[in-house]
């Protein structure tokens, strides 16, 4: 069910240290009222910033401090040109959808409904009831993995996403509800209604899939059921960012990520990118001055809150995206505004139009891969932004043998079982009625299911998963706030010294029509075997990372 917030409801959830702070005698906003996230300018005062929103005609409902944002309610159809003219901000983003888990486009990756053809590509060793259908586990060693370092409990790993379903048997002994927050209250108008009073639904539910299916990979427990994933002793944290719907708002993302550093979050996976703009530019002269300033102060909030999380101790990991673009030279953007406006024709510099959070400070890219290494039609690829790659999967692999166009080239992960319900792929009685989901019980009766999806978001987790037993391995005891924790940084150092090396294909333009797609989807490969714009660094891999050899 689509679910969103009422008019005037704030989120609850706070952080460590007391970044959300209410407005007192803050007004209920009006009906007609809309919400913005204002950022205000470098080195300017709460009370002035505060000054300047009322003067543009906003109202305040709760701050950021840490890193300058305003949540702000106005009834002004001007504000946000008012907001742009200040001296005091930077701009207002409307509190509409600003970013969506990148899932595969429709267009790229054409849903399989054929029978699987048995065992997943490769098949990884079964620890779990169906870890053999994990290609990705054995392509990253994380079975391997395993024989040095499981993941420690004190290591946490946020997932910031549409949720995170703690019912799963998989995920509930790795659950930590403690540590979780919920910062993205629904929204009626792309969510639905309301289910819980508040609109704030508890953690440990996932009404999109998107964040369970993520989790998964990340850190499903090896405990003889379901699957397993990359570390799975770690502790996963739901900072659920994301509506219901699958869109990301600005205020709930960088407040997440503001919690991640207060909190001492080890590593946070974002598979997701930042709307309504599929390219934040600076400057676009195609763009209105409003837009401009709306994409700078997107930017801008961006930049501080992975900037803070990253000073406190966050390894920041993020999908590269599924627009089949080279990010060193971005085709034109033909798609933005893609909410809450006509999209319309913008060229694209590179050097001042930004992806985010892929090309965002401190945040490690991450491509995607297929069963037999080839970059995957849909993956985003370039050697400024790339970190690493890893498994994401692409059912059309292995064109021309009997794996090629099957659902097991994709990714296997938990997913909940409303959503399936609501999808028709498991029926009333908990049934699944299609043979891309698979459902696996414990002993006493509590049921866990599975399906598979593709993109640079199934990536993503492979490589914060490796990130996490990094720290659990290396990582010193944190004896202020518990667990364990390493500088950012040595665990980037370390990622990228262990991946696999992975040369360039022969020849280097990688064509894809075999495979039915249009010469648009062609990729270029440049750099050598130690760092590329499709692998970057190498394939993650999670047995040398931890010392293995």
């Amino acid at each position: 069910m689509r679910r969103r917030l009422t008019a005037g409801a704030v989120a609850t959830a706070t952080s460590l240290a007391a970044f959300l702070v209410g407005v007192p005698g803050t007004p209920a906003a009006a009906a007609t009222a809309t919400e913005y996230t204002v950022v205000a300018d470098d080195g300017v005062s709460t009370a002035d910033a505060i000054a300047a929103i009322t003067a543009a005609g906003g109202t305040v409902v709760s701050t950021n401090t840490a890193v300058g944002t305003y949540k702000v309610s106005s009834a002004a159809a001007d504000f946000k040109i008012r907001a742009a003219r200040s001296d005091a901000l930077i701009g207002a983003s409307a509190n509409r959808p600003v970013g969506y888990a990148p899932r595969t486009s429709p267009a790229v990756e054409q849903p399989v409904t054929e029978s699987l053809r048995g065992r997943g590509p490769a098949g990884a060793p079964a620890a779990d009831p169906l870890d053999d259908k994990l290609w990705g586990l054995k392509m990253v060693k994380a079975d391997k993995a395993r024989a040095v370092e499981k993941g420690e409990r004190g290591v946490t790993v946020g997932v910031l996403d549409t949720g995170l379903d703690a019912s799963n048997p998989d995920l509930a002994p790795n659950f930590s509800s403690r540590l979780s927050r919920n910062f993205a209250p629904d929204m009626v108008d792309i969510d639905g209604p309301c289910e819980v009073e508040g609109c704030v639904d508890p953690v440990g539910t996932d009404d999109d899939g998107h964040g369970t299916h993520v989790a998964g990979t990340i850190a499903a427990s090896a405990n003889g059921t379901g699957v397993s994933g990359v570390a799975p002793n770690v502790t996963l944290v739901e900072i659920k960012g994301g509506q219901d719907s699958g869109y990301f708002f600005l205020d709930p993302v960088v407040n997440a990520l503001t919690y991640a550093g207060d909190a001492g979050l080890d590593v946070v996976n974002m598979s997701f990118y930042v709307d309504p703009w599929l390219y934040n530019c600076t400057s676009n002269p195609a763009d209105a001055p409003e837009a401009q300033a709306e994409q700078q102060a997107i930017i801008t909030g961006m930049k501080r809150a992975l900037n803070y999380a990253h000073a406190h101790g966050v390894t920041l990991v993020g999908a590269l995206g599924n627009q089949h673009d080279n990010l060193n030279d971005p085709q034109e953007d033909t798609t933005s505004p893609d909410y809450g406006g006509d999209p319309y024709d913008r060229p694209i510099d590179n050097s001042t139009c930004f992806t985010l959070p892929a090309e965002g400070a401190h945040v490690i890219g991450v491509a995607s891969v297929g069963p037999s290494k080839s970059k995957a039609v849909y993956s985003n690829y370039g050697t400024e932004q790339i970190g690493v790659a890893a498994p994401g999967g692409f059912t059309k692999d292995f064109f021309g043998t009997p794996q090629y166009n099957s659902a097991a080239n994709n990714i296997l992960s938990s997913y909940p079982l409303k959503v399936l319900q609501a999808k028709g792929t498991v029926d009333a009685a908990g049934n699944p009625t299609s043979p891309t989901v698979f459902k696996d019980c414990t002993a006493d009766g509590k049921c866990g299911y599975y399906t598979y999806l593709a993109g640079t978001s199934m990536a993503s987790p492979h490589a914060a998963g490796v990130a996490a037993l990094i720290v659990s391995k290396y990582g010193h005891r944190d004896f202020w706030r518990g667990g364990l924790t390493m500088n950012p940084n040595l665990v980037e150092a370390q990622l990228y010294r262990t991946a696999e090396k992975t040369a360039c294909p022969e020849p280097r333009l990688r064509s894809y029509a075999n495979e039915g797609y249009a010469p648009e989807f062609d990729a270029y490969c440049a750099g050598p075997k130690v760092f590329n714009g499709f692998y970057g660094h190498g394939i993650v891999d999670a047995y040398k990372a931890v010392g293995g050899r």
